[in-house]
């Protein structure tokens, strides 16, 4: 049976999907544009900050609970893996039962979930309820996204787009600041328990804010098997990025699961034409501008959260910063973020999102090249001008490529495109950290033994050439207890020149990715769908 679902492609002629059934104009609270993006923001601020928080309560909690390695990884790996399996589908319970509903559950679940690890006393249920977590926050993400796109008219969106991902960028880098200050200051329940009130915030603002918009012709029915199908590769997917670096990329366990989540991607696209409401409408992609969007989102993903990830062990391990000096130095990038956003979307606004979106990848290319420059001694001034250089590149990028994607979307899957943007940049930041780990372990593994045995250095033998290796690969050196000063010198200065050669390998390679996106992004363009959103909202 062949998709009976209608997707525009966008051209200049197609007409805009029907509006949402409920066009009334808004006269109070309930609905209003500007206090929806408000109510939105703070359920979104929760769930970025805690992307990026937890990584600084892990020691903690790994003394606290008596937890293994691995299994301080699950609480990291199992908050990723239901987030990004989950986005999609998501998105499509936003737009089947309403994006108000499913921002209210989201945030609700999220809150509860974060206070339940805070009370934990084991490492088992820490990570099922950061699964749990994970699975809440992917209801809210696209269901925001949904909320935008329903109540600005197009002129608006844009400008909206820009201040939620202002949001998103503030929260994700000022999650170590606030995370240090909570570990240090207080202990790393607060880490957690701090999302309570903010979901309640949330919760009591969306009861009385948020407005339900449906399209008249959304999808009655759902896609069980395309749901099972795309959720077992994206799995297999992520899994085998998460796992790459510890397996290796040429065992067997890592391309049996890159093969499963191929042959899943395979089979899901098979099915999703013959089923008669599908999950995702491929004609979908058929749109030149969204298709653009997906990429240029997966490769930005790719360069900023791939070099980002090895910024921040440059800043502790080789500079010797705590977490909140680390966090306050990539002020500079969030100060940018949050100063370009909305910039970006009024430029966007008026020269539509080619140009403004291949600039800002022109300039993210230009900011990782700066990175790849950067030695052990490099200061603190010179490190500010590239990290604001990346946060000014990033800006446009983030609202431009949110807006092409959800833009070009019709109403009825507003949802959908919202996970798609959002499972965009969880798979290119999983495979950002995953290539560029890749990139920094070569360069190590080639480099150290011959820089070890320049600075003469005693011979390692090959376990503990490994193990220096592991050490290196996140800028650590490693003095044994009791080593004479001099010789400690020597290998604190072959660790950091090692790691700073790996790290700005890694830097240049994602600087290549950024110019790749430039060419991508010359490929977007306005949504033409965007009008549909709620030309009769009262702004």
């Amino acid at each position: 049976m062949t998709s009976q679902t209608t997707i525009s492609a966008t051209g200049p002629g197609d007409k805009a999907p029907a509006a949402p059934s409920d066009p009334t104009p808004s006269t109070g609270l309930r609905g209003h544009p500007w206090f929806t993006l408000i109510t939105v923001a703070v359920g979104v601020m929760m769930v970025a900050l805690d992307g990026t928080i937890v990584a600084i309560a892990n020691p903690a909690i790994q003394k606290d609970l008596g937890a293994s390695f691995a299994d301080v990884q699950w609480i990291t790996n199992g908050y990723f893996l239901a987030l990004a399996v989950s986005l999609i589908t998501a998105g499509k319970l936003g737009d089947r039962f309403g994006h108000r509903q499913t921002f209210l559950i989201g945030v609700s679940g999220f809150a509860l979930a974060s206070g339940a690890i805070g009370l934990s006393h084991s490492i088992a249920f820490v990570v099922t309820f950061r699964v749990l977590q994970g699975l809440f926050g992917a209801l809210l993400m696209p269901a925001a996204l949904g909320l935008l796109r329903a109540t600005f008219p197009a002129e608006k969106l844009n400008m909206a787009i820009g201040l939620w991902g202002m949001v998103i960028g503030a929260s994700t880098a000022g999650g170590p600041i606030l995370g240090g200050v909570l570990v240090e200051h207080v202990n790393w329940q607060s880490v957690f328990f701090i999302n309570v009130p903010v979901g309640a915030i949330a919760l009591i603002l969306g009861l009385l804010i948020l407005r339900d918009h449906r399209a008249e012709n959304v999808p009655r029915s759902f896609d069980i098997l395309g749901i099972v199908l795309l959720s077992g590769a994206m799995f297999c997917l992520v899994w085998a990025l998460i796992k790459a670096p510890a397996w290796g990329w040429g065992a067997g366990t890592t391309w049996a699961f890159l093969a499963a989540s191929v042959l899943g991607f395979a089979l899901f696209a098979f099915w999703e034409q013959r089923v008669k409401e599908p999950l995702i409408p491929l004609g979908l992609f058929r749109s030149v501008p969204l298709s653009a969007g997906v990429v240029l989102m997966v490769l930005m993903a790719i360069a900023f959260m791939g070099g980002l990830f090895f910024v921040t062990f440059y800043l502790q391990n080789v500079h010797g910063m705590s977490p909140i000096d680390a966090g306050l130095h990539l002020l500079p990038l969030t100060g940018m973020m949050i100063v370009g956003s909305p910039l970006a979307g009024a430029a966007i606004t008026k020269l539509g999102p080619r140009i403004p979106l291949a600039g800002g990848m022109a300039a993210t290319a230009i900011a990782m090249y700066g990175m790849s420059t950067l030695e052990s001694d490099t200061g603190s001034a010179v490190m500010s001008i590239w990290f604001a250089l990346l946060g000014l590149g990033l800006a446009p990028v983030m609202v431009g490529a949110t807006e092409v994607i959800v833009g070009n979307a019709p109403m009825e899957l507003s949802g959908v495109a919202g996970g798609l943007q959002q499972a965009a940049m969880q798979i290119g930041g999983s495979l950002g950290t995953a290539v560029l780990g890749a990139v920094m372990a070569s360069r190590v593994d080639s480099d150290l033994a011959d820089n070890w045995a320049d600075a003469g250095l005693p011979k390692l033998t090959q376990p503990q050439l490994d193990a220096t290796a592991e050490a290196v690969q996140v800028g650590v050196a490693p003095v044994a207890p009791g080593t004479p000063a001099a010789v400690a010198a020597k290998i604190t200065q072959v660790a950091h020149d090692t790691f700073i050669s790996g790290m700005s390998l890694a830097c240049l390679v994602a600087a290549g990715v950024a110019v790749v996106a430039v060419f991508v992004a010359l490929l977007t363009k306005r949504g033409e769908n965007a009008e549909a959103g709620a030309g009769a909202a009262h702004i």
